[in-house]
């Protein structure tokens, strides 16, 4: 117990004084992590019991974050992502897997069964790292944002069928139809329980919580959520991410979403910083001196195939640029990856070797992937030049006060501008299609801007609280979701007025606190304009 003490203040020691000094050089903690674990590995040895100890910690990082991510994707969400996860996603992981499979087999001549496993375990990147620079970049609900998170949530899914293969290889006794039937009924338990069950006890155990008035107690209610989902998901077979991102959603869908989520997040990123000190421990300097060249070779051929792959797939279904910022996001190896080399490795499907010289590789590009992130703007510009000649002003400095904050400007807000004009009322518009605000621009039209109220750091930019009254006329069912879900956050008394296009986009919105609902699309300009003039008079 002492030893594991002293590893932990040692390893925090290191970590806080590496990401100072990275920090003034503007480079993310995630990196300073990292260099923590190799630091440790060269100058200290803890002991087999204290580093498995700090693994086990470190799992809880990526339990914690999966769960705040489920928290910002509800049930209705994940519907609405349909084709980001499962087209998407299917299209990522089958074609990489199947490119990497036949490299292996070919090229380095390694038997189809263990070139199987590296080419599948190749086709997975990292949840950890880009989850969460997305966060901190505000990208998670950008276009390349939400088809990134789609891919990597069918990728985590993915490491189950994975996992299934591996036990399929080496298994002498049980029978494939068995070990699929097992994990089928096993799929339909977990989902059961943590979908059905807790949508109806979820919110009345927190009720209940929250009658003893303690933050300490919610909290520990929230820990334990968390932790016996991921413990039922890991009981079945699955990953503890997966349990924990599925009572996520669950939770989304209550009124306890942002208190939990406000709590949840220091607490989470500590845990992450143990994960990813724990990737730094794994790499074996003398195999980067003995294979150097090999390793170098691997990272740029993995990456740039990766990259090429997603970039073809998904030029089909989107704009070239955001297709472009989906491959270079998930172009790197991710943690799953790790997981399921140490797993074919035990069982003896590669060797020492491959397993040394691949756990390198797949650091290294965990390493370079928030670099990339936090210039993938002038990377996709390389490539695919944004037209930038009307719109560079696209979030400047407002300063408005008393004004009505228009988000989208397809033909409702088109309509709505034109009478809060002629009423002279102050107006912001808010638009995030290019050209749109291209063509607002070019026939005189000040007050638009190129930003996503989906985000709530933009709605914060243009002042909401200071508002007369916010408008949302999105025709994206999703989009809109996330605009209320907004709203919905800041506190006070916000005016909030959202058009809807049928009952069914009504009653995606009814929980949260939207002042007017108006689903009559024939009078709808009359009705919003005098509901904004009546704001204003109040």
């Amino acid at each position: 117990m002492e030893h594991l003490l002293i590893g932990l203040i040692v390893t925090i020691a290191i970590a806080t004084v590496v990401n100072v000094f990275l920090k003034k050089l503007d480079i993310p903690t995630v990196i300073g992590y990292i260099f923590t674990g190799l630091i440790i590995t060269q100058f200290f040895d803890f002991g087999d019991h204290s580093k498995e100890t700090l693994s086990h910690l470190a799992e809880f990082g990526i339990v914690f974050l999966m769960f705040t991510i489920g928290l910002e994707f509800s049930i209705s969400h994940m519907r609405a992502m349909k084709k980001e996860v499962f087209v998407y996603g299917t299209l990522q992981v089958v074609l990489s897997g199947l490119l990497f499979t036949f490299l292996a087999h070919t090229i380095f001549d390694i038997n189809i069964k263990s070139a199987i496993v590296v080419g599948m375990a190749l086709s997975l990147s990292s949840t950890a790292i880009v989850l969460k620079v997305l966060n901190e970049n505000g990208d998670i609900h950008t276009s390349y944002g939400r088809v990134t998170l789609g891919i990597l949530l069918f990728q985590d899914l993915a490491v189950i069928p994975m996992l299934l293969m591996i036990s399929i290889f080496t298994s002498e006794n049980a029978s494939i139809s068995e070990l699929l039937i097992h994990t089928l009924i096993s799929a339909l338990v977990v989902f059961i329980i943590l979908f059905i069950i807790g949508k109806y006890f979820i919110e009345r155990f927190f009720n209940w919580v929250t009658t003893s008035d303690s933050e300490e107690i919610f909290l520990a209610s929230v820990i334990l959520t968390v932790i016996a989902a991921s413990v039922l998901a890991e009981h079945f077979g699955f990953s503890y991410s997966l349990g924990a991102f599925i009572a996520g959603m669950t939770i989304a869908e209550t009124k306890y979403r942002y208190r939990i989520e406000a709590d949840l997040v220091p607490f989470r990123d500590i845990l992450l910083g143990i994960f990813f000190v724990t990737i730094g421990m794994q790499i074996d300097i003398g195999i980067v001196m003995d294979y150097g060249f090999i390793i170098l070779a691997l990272l740029v051929a993995i990456m740039f195939i990766k990259a090429l792959v997603m970039l073809d797939a998904m030029q089909f279904f989107m704009q070239n640029r955001s297709a472009l910022k989906s491959a270079l996001a998930l172009m790197q190896v991710g943690e799953f990856a790790l997981a399921i080399f140490a797993l074919a490795r035990s069982n003896e499907l590669i060797s020492i070797q491959t397993n040394q010289i691949m756990i390198v590789t797949i650091v290294l590009s965990m390493i370079l992937t928030p670099f990339i992130l936090k210039n993938i703007k002038f990377l996709a510009d390389m490539f695919f030049v944004e037209p930038t000649v009307l719109r560079d002003r696209a979030l400047v400095s407002t300063g408005y006060k008393n004004h009505v904050i228009v988000c989208g400007y397809g033909p409702v807000g088109q309509k709505l501008v034109q009478r809060l004009q002629k009423n002279g009322i102050l107006y912001v518009i808010l638009e995030h299609d290019v050209k749109l605000v291209d063509q607002a621009i070019a026939k005189g039209e000040e007050s638009i801007f190129l930003a996503n109220a989906a985000q709530k750091s933009v709605l914060e930019h243009f002042n909401i609280k200071d508002s007369i009254a916010i408008v949302s006329a999105v025709n994206n069912p999703q989009q809109l979701r996330l605009i209320c879900e907004n709203i919905h956050s800041f506190e006070g008394n916000i005016n909030s007025v959202v058009t809807v296009k049928n009952s069914s986009q009504e009653e995606s919105i009814q929980d949260l606190n939207i002042t007017q609902v108006i689903n009559r699309r024939e009078t709808i300009t009359d009705l919003l304009a005098n509901q904004i003039c009546s704001f204003k008079k109040k």
